[in-house]
C-alpha cells in the first residue's frame, strides 16, 4: 500500500525516503525475486514499488529512531504510514505530533479498514479485503466458488487513492499552510470498484454476481479461437445496433446457420437472455471463432463495426503494438528486467523512472547528515 503510494509521487519528481526497519519493509522479502534467488534487493514486487526512492533504516520502537523521524518530519510535505491505528500515536508519531513541528504537514494513512469503527483493529490481508469490499463476489464462474484476480489488488487500490487523497490535501496545504491527517480504508477502494453492481439491482431488479465470461445474454461473452480466447458484446448495448453488423459479418463468411440469427425477437431482452438465443448463437459463433486467430477476429471485427477485442496474454501484453508506441514499459535499471511505467502522460511535468530501488538502508547516513544527524541509524 505504502510503497506503491510512495512510488508515484516518487516518479513525478518528488525526493521520497523510504524508512525501513532494520529488516526492511515486509515488501522485501515477497516472491517473486530475480534469478529465483531471494534477498531483501532482489524482489521483483519491491523493485517495481520502490524505484526512485531513498532508503533510510530507523528502528521506530526505539526512543532514537522515533525522534529522527519527528526530525525528518519538519522539513517534510507528506508522511505516508501503513501501522495499524494507534501504532503511530503510541510512538508519539501520529499527525498531531508530527504537525507541532510542522504545522503543513499532510500525513496519510493507509490501513485495512481506516482508523476507526468496528474493524479498525483488524489486520486484513488481499483476499480478506476483497472479500470485505464484495468485489470478490464478482470474481469467477457462476456454478463455483469466488476467484479471486491475481496480484494484490486491493493493496494496489489503497495505494492509488492514497496518492489522490495525498494531493488533494497538499494542494490544500499550499494554499492555507494547514496541514491535515488523511485516513484511507482500503476496504472503502475495493466498494469503490463494484461499478456498476448497484445499478444492476436499480435498473432491473437483479443482483449481480459471478459471470467471468459467460455472457448474459447472446452476442456477449468469451469464446475459444484458434490461438487463445476473445470477448465479444455484440448484443444489448447501443440499442443493439452493432447485432446487424455482426449477422452481416457472418453471412459474407459463410457461416452455417448465420441467418439464423436475424429477426426481430433478437431485440428483444426476454429472448436474447434466454438459453434458446444463448444457445443458438454459441452453435453459430463458437465454431466460426475457434477457426480464426485472435488477431484476424480483433482486426475484421474493427472493420466490421462489432465490439470485439482479444484477451490477452501476460506475454501478449508485452508484445502489444499499442504500448510499445507509447513506450509504456520501461527497464528497471536495478534488475534489468521491464516494469509497467505510468499510465499518463504530462506535457510540461512527466514522468520518469528515477533510477532504481534502493538497497535496503543504502541512504541512511546520507539522509541523515541532511538534518544534522550524522552515525544514527536507529
Amino acid at each position: 500500500m505504502g510503497n506503491y503510494c510512495g512510488k508515484l509521487f516518487a516518479e513525478l519528481g518528488a525526493d521520497v525516503i523510504l524508512v525501513e526497519p532494520p529488516d526492511g519493509t515486509p515488501l522485501r522479502h515477497e516472491p517473486p525475486f530475480a534469478g529465483d534467488v531471494p534477498g531483501p534487493d532482489s524482489g521483483l514486487a519491491f523493485a517495481y514499488a520502490n524505484t526512485g526512492k531513498r532508503s533510510v533504516v530507523l528502528d521506530l520502537d526505539r526512543a532514537e529512531g522515533a525522534r529522527t523521524l519527528r526530525d525528518l518530519a519538519r522539513t517534510a510535505d507528506l508522511v505516508i504510514e501503513t501501522e495499524r491505528p494507534g501504532v503511530a500515536a503510541a510512538r508519539g508519531l501520529a499527525w498531531a505530533d508530527l504537525s507541532e513541528g510542522n504545522p503543513a504537514l499532510v500525513m496519510t494513512s493507509i490501513t485495512p479498514f481506516g482508523q476507526d469503527g468496528p474493524y479498525g483493529q483488524d489486520e486484513a490481508d488481499d483476499l480478506v479485503l476483497l472479500a470485505l469490499g464484495g468485489l470478490l463476489a464478482l470474481g469467477g464462474y457462476r456454478d463455483g466458488p469466488p476467484v479471486r484476480a491475481a496480484g494484490d489488488q486491493a493493496m494496489a487500490m489503497g495505494g492509488l487513492f492514497g496518492a489522490v487523497a495525498s494531493m488533494l490535501a497538499l494542494t490544500s496545504a499550499e494554499l492555507t499552510g494547514a496541514g491535515q491527517h488523511v485516513d484511507v480504508s482500503v476496504q472503502e477502494c475495493v466498494v469503490l470498484a463494484l461499478e456498476n453492481a448497484v445499478q444492476f439491482y436499480d435498473l432491473e431488479g437483479t443482483v449481480r454476481g459471478r459471470g467471468s465470461g459467460v455472457g448474459d445474454r447472446a452476442g456477449a461473452g468469451v469464446f475459444a479461437c484458434a490461438d487463445g480466447e476473445i470477448y465479444i458484446l455484440a448484443g444489448g448495448i447501443g440499442g443493439n445496433r452493432f447485432w446487424p453488423n455482426l449477422v452481416d459479418w457472418l453471412e459474407s463468411e459463410d457461416v452455417p446457420e448465420a441467418a439464423a440469427l436475424r429477426g426481430d425477437r433478437w431485440g428483444e431482452r426476454e429472448f436474447v437472455t434466454g438459453d434458446e438465443a444463448k444457445g443458438i448463437f454459441n452453435r453459430v459463433f463458437g465454431p466460426f471463432a475457434a477457426r480464426r486467430t485472435k488477431a484476424e477476429l480483433y482486426a475484421a471485427a474493427q472493420r466490421r463495426r462489432v465490439p470485439l477485442c482479444p484477451v490477452s496474454t501476460a506475454a501478449d501484453i508485452v508484445d502489444n503494438r499499442q504500448l510499445a508506441h507509447r513506450g509504456f514499459f520501461v527497464e528497471n535499471t536495478g534488475l534489468g528486467t521491464l516494469m509497467p511505467g505510468a499510465p499518463y502522460l504530462l506535457s510540461e511535468t512527466p514522468w520518469r523512472t528515477n533510477g532504481r530501488a534502493p538497497r535496503l538502508g543504502e541512504h541512511t547516513e546520507q539522509v541523515l547528515s541532511e538534518i544534522g544527524r550524522p552515525g544514527v541509524s536507529a
